[in-house]
């Protein structure tokens, strides 16, 4: 499979762009992995069973909507819907990597969660994506509270008004409402919020060739803007 029809399957460069969130007072979680390789936005065990040549143990969710359409923990399929692989795999190869790198991301996860609950009273997670420019045509940045059950909707009105004051077009939960990460951790009767945010490529990415543009240098100071704001205000919630 060519390198750049891969990396147009990952969130690149996203870690570029929010790689000084600790500067400003923010924990800042990275996947050193690609989504196309293991996406950390699912259930540990979302497989679609087409990728498979044995039978799989029972407590893997082959009906999970994602995993059916391909697009589960390891996906089946890539940008546009291309096939990923050319032969099936065992279970125990996917066990594998899951373990080694799904499994390590979401401790990591957790950990921070709960060391800022126990000193904060609170964690918010901002969950930070890219989308495809075609995704969401004139929309800059969507944010994904999955109808409003993961995140305290004071909390992503204030986000959203950061966002705009920097000037970006902003939508909500359309078409991305979020994944697993969300949903599995966002509980804000226990005082976790969870946002998704999906950055529209278009603004930093040749997604062709999956490199940097020009633009890309000013849109991360933007971004460092964002996180410094927001930062400042967290106390408040």
């Amino acid at each position: 499979m060519p390198q750049p029809f891969l990396r147009r399957s990952e969130d690149a460069y996203v870690d570029y762009l929010i790689e000084n969130a600790p500067d400003f007072g923010a924990y800042l979680i990275e996947a050193k992995f690609p989504r196309v390789f293991v996406d950390v936005n699912r259930g540990p065990w979302e497989l679609d069973p087409r990728m498979f040549a044995d039978r799989l143990p029972a407590f893997v969710d082959t009906a999970s909507k994602r995993a059916a359409a391909g697009l589960g923990v390891v996906p089946r399929v890539g940008v546009d819907g291309v096939q990923l692989y050319r032969k099936r795999f065992r279970f125990s190869e996917v066990r594998d990597r899951i373990t080694k790198y799904y499994m390590p991301y979401h401790a990591a996860m957790n950990g921070v969660i709960q060391s800022c609950r126990e000193k904060y009273g609170t964690a918010i997670v901002l969950d930070m994506h890219s989308m495809p420019d075609k995704s969401a045509p004139e929309v800059d940045i969507v944010l994904g509270d999955r109808q409003g059950t993961s995140c305290d909707p004071g909390i992503v009105d204030q986000v959203e008004a950061i966002m705009t004051g920097l000037g970006f077009v902003t939508v909500r939960n359309t078409p991305y409402a979020g994944g697993h990460t969300t949903e599995h951790y966002g509980r804000p009767d226990l005082g976790v919020h969870v946002l998704q945010i999906e950055i529209s490529r278009g603004l930093y990415l040749d997604e062709k060739r999956v490199v940097l543009t020009p633009r890309a240098r000013a849109l991360r100071q933007k971004i460092h803007q964002f996180i410094n704001k927001f930062s400042n205000n967290a106390a408040s919630f």
